[in-house]
């Protein structure tokens, strides 16, 4: 089994602009290629957990939103580092259509997504780190047994105040977050 750093997508490693329907409104984060990067070369897996009712609102399609990650692993590749996995929940409990409108087990808060990635990746929840920039995204790392690192870029600054669980380190951003999380091995 393998150490994971799970990581949350819109905020954390690129721009969090509401709805990205578009490859065209990626803008990543700065430092969270190389934060990927050096992750990846200590070892870790590196997974993507996403909520993504932008789907479920009629916003942008499954297919889109499947493209729009590509576009985001392809440009992480090119700057040396690699996404082993990435995960969305396309639902939403009260807004949307069928048969996106629904309570579900894969979004976040719940760990449906880590479970599933856990599974497919063989994943050892232990030695694994969730790094994101809202409340759930901490409750979801509770929740799974995961250490969790809170980055005030996106609505980190923002959600600083809504936070129930406390995370095992706050972080300015990804980069920082990730040599917390390389100074943990030690």
């Amino acid at each position: 089994m393998q150490a994971a750093v799970f990581l949350d997508r819109d905020g954390t490693i690129i721009e969090d602009t509401d709805y990205i329907s578009s490859p065209a409104q990626i803008k990543f984060i700065p430092g969270a290629v190389e934060a990927v990067n050096k992750l990846k070369q200590a070892g870790y897996k590196i997974i993507i957990i996403s909520n993504q009712s932008g789907v479920a609102r009629g916003i942008l399609s499954e297919d889109m939103l499947q493209t729009i990650d590509k576009v985001i692993h392809r440009a992480i590749l090119s700057g040396g580092g690699q996404v082993d996995g990435s995960y969305y929940c396309p639902h939403h409990p009260e807004h949307g259509v069928y048969p996106y409108k629904q309570a579900c087990e894969c979004r976040k808060p719940h760990t449906g997504m880590i479970k599933k990635a856990v599974r497919e990746h063989d994943i050892d929840l232990s030695k694994s780190f969730l790094v994101g920039d809202h409340a759930t995204d901490i409750e979801t790392a509770r929740r799974a047994g995961l250490r969790s690192a809170f980055v005030l870029t996106g609505h980190g600054k923002e959600e600083k105040d809504n936070l129930k669980s406390q995370p095992d380190h706050f972080a300015d951003n990804l980069l920082e977050a990730a040599k917390w999380i390389l100074g943990q091995r030690s």
